[in-house]
């Protein structure tokens, strides 16, 4: 029964390892540095995965402009970041403070305020379990 547990911890681990690799991406590639930090499927809301993630952000860095299909809540941790949902205006969000992001909606803006300085956000992500946690939009 023991060596089925640490079987069992062994295989989450390396599962959890293999999810990390797939969403993260290094900032030297060109790309922001996305990282899972964990993903979990609540109890309380059956078929759905909630993920929580950093976003880090080189001097004048930005992402490509992107859909989720889930719903998305953003922290600014470091620095500054411009935020674009469609329909709504370009707003600046610095180190404290936060928005939310509905299910679907086009992001079209998301980068790093600054030329000279870092910037880092955490994301919460409430996704179906299947549903990639962003996916390109062409404007």
């Amino acid at each position: 029964m023991r060596n089925l547990k640490t079987l069992s911890a062994l295989t989450a681990g390396l599962m959890l390892m293999s999810l990390q690799a797939a969403y993260a991406h290094e900032a030297g590639d060109g790309h922001e540095k996305v990282t899972v930090l964990q993903e979990q499927s609540p109890a309380n809301a059956p078929g759905k995965k909630a993920l929580l993630l950093t976003v880090d952000y080189a001097p004048g860095q930005r992402s490509a402009a992107h859909l989720h299909p889930g719903s998305v809540l953003a922290y600014v941790v470091e620095g500054e970041v411009i935020s674009q949902i469609k329909g709504q205006e370009p707003k600046l969000y610095k180190a404290g403070e936060s928005w939310y992001e509905p299910a679907g909606s086009a992001h079209l803006q998301s980068r790093n305020a600054s030329e000279t300085k870092p910037a880092k956000l955490v994301a919460w992500v409430l996704n179906d379990e299947k549903a990639p946690v962003l996916e390109p939009y062409e404007q």
